[in-house]
């Protein structure tokens, strides 16, 4: 391991919760940390509140007073960055604009020796941008903490084009000796994390400007069917539609318009109303005192008692083809195979709860309720959508999928780094690559030209990667 010993002090430049936050864990490891900030009085703020947030550990149990009060003893508030010359890593935690971060890069660089890491955590800015014009831009390395710091796991450890390679793995080994899981990633827009997720959003945003079905719904399908832990749209109030469509431009901009990152006119006009979400009060879902969450949409329960199950394979029912999804609309399939078609979403997570079904127009009310009641008996709560391609869940997923195989493609991080990542880093319930090999490439590659068929949108195309996977994968067979 090259960890940087316990005997070298880390300096933190940004005292906000973000930086505060990283002073703590590299404190709480057993270094000597230095905590600075341009704005009078912030450092003291900071360190203060690292000791506010060890009261809460101390009173559930989790650290005795003597360990805390040595961990905060550990942090010393930088009256000035010339004290920055005494630290072996300086680590960034300051705002998201390359302008102020670039200057302070060239002020830390001036004060401390040309050995010592100069780390930035930026979510999305360029490292090689960064590091443009320094003396020293092999040092220059990305150290991308997860909010709150000290509770997240994931380090996304990111090297921009100058970067030394000795130098990204001294950061992510200690990273880890730090209790954090580092992995690699190339400086790209997003890294790995704020890019492989931004089809979670983007798709839950169509789906909803579609008119597929409404945001409890969509939230419902995505935790009870898929295993997230919060659906788009709750999770998008809790960060903020401001912060959240920002990063989408951010990434959508920074990849020269590419229509996968394609912003969305509905949480553009959130943001221009106000609606922030929680912050504000109201975003897709109103936080007023007395308002309460909606309810998704579910129909009503129609049969007792355990039926036969369906097969995931194409099966017919009483004169009507039920199918899970494959991309296409249940009228496309009826029109494909002349009978009425009823098509049921995928389902990802163990012990799932609820299920999406749509119908072709053909099919009859006794024929839906049948199956409705059918799905009901194995336990399953049934949401019904419009019949828009590739439903919700499989429509998601594909997507999602899709954005790590072009991650990988592209040698952002090798696929298990960007499974790793995005469980870590966004709490998925499972990485893309998991996901694949559940799914098999050839049927998410299937899902995803049977969408661009039907929408003619860019945003679609399938990645050059998930399609050789799929042709490796029929060689194989």
């Amino acid at each position: 391991m090259s960890a940087l010993g316990l005997d070298k002090i880390i300096a933190v430049a940004g005292a906000g919760a973000m930086g505060s936050g990283i002073a703590q864990v590299a404190a709480q490891a057993g270094h000597q940390v230095l905590l600075f900030d341009s704005v009078p009085g912030a450092a003291l703020k900071g360190h203060q509140r690292i000791a506010a947030g060890l009261e809460g550990q101390i009173s559930r149990g989790k650290m005795t007073r003597e360990a805390a009060e040595a961990l905060v003893g550990r942090v010393h508030v930088a009256e000035n960055l010339d004290q920055f010359s005494k630290a072996s890593l300086c680590i960034e935690a300051i705002v998201e604009r390359m302008d102020i971060k670039h200057a302070l890069f060239n002020e830390m660089e001036y004060r401390v020796g040309p050995d010592v890491i100069l780390a930035s955590n930026t979510s999305s800015l360029s490292l090689t941008a960064l590091a443009r014009g320094l003396k020293h831009p092999e040092r220059v390395v990305g150290m991308h903490f997860f909010n709150p710091a000290p509770v997240m796991k994931l380090v996304e450890v990111v090297s921009g084009a100058a970067t030394d390679p000795d130098v990204a793995q001294i950061t992510a080994d200690t990273a880890r000796a730090w209790g954090k899981v580092a992995v690699h990633a190339r400086s790209t827009p997003g890294f790995i994390v704020n890019r492989v997720a931004r089809p979670f959003y983007a798709e839950a945003l169509r789906l909803f400007e579609e008119g597929c079905a409404d945001a409890a719904t969509l939230d419902a399908l995505l935790v009870e069917g898929a295993g997230f832990r919060m659906g788009p749209f709750a999770l998008m109030d809790l960060i903020g539609h401001d912060v959240n469509f920002a990063v989408t431009n951010a990434v959508f901009n920074a990849y020269h318009q590419d229509p996968r990152y394609r912003p969305s006119l509905v949480q553009q006009e959130w943001v221009e109303a106000g609606w922030l979400g929680r912050k504000s009060g109201r975003g897709v879902f109103s936080y007023a005192a007395e308002a309460a969450m909606p309810d998704p949409q579910t129909e009503a329960v129609l049969v007792e008692g355990v039926l036969q199950p369906f097969d995931a394979a194409l099966v017919q029912h009483e004169g009507v083809i039920v199918a899970r999804t494959d991309g296409r609309t249940a009228a496309r399939l009826a029109l494909d195979s002349g009978k009425p078609v009823i098509l049921y979403d995928a389902m990802t997570g163990e012990g799932g709860k609820r299920v999406a079904l749509t119908a072709s127009p053909d099919v009859e009310a006794g024929q839906w309720n049948e199956v409705v009641g059918r799905f009901q008996s194995l336990g399953l709560h049934v949401s019904r959508i419009k019949d828009l391609p590739g439903m919700v869940v499989m429509r998601t997923i594909a997507m999602i999928i899709n954005e790590g195989f072009e991650a990988a493609l592209c040698q952002v991080a090798t696929p298990e780094d960007i499974d790793q990542a995005m469980q870590l880093g966004v709490n998925y319930p499972r990485g893309p690559f998991f996901w694949a090999q559940q799914f098999g490439c050839g049927e998410v590659l299937a899902v995803l030209d049977a969408i661009q068929s039907a929408t003619g949108d860019p945003r679609y195309r399938a990645s050059f990667g998930l399609r050789h996977a799929a042709d490796l994968a029929r060689l194989q067979a």
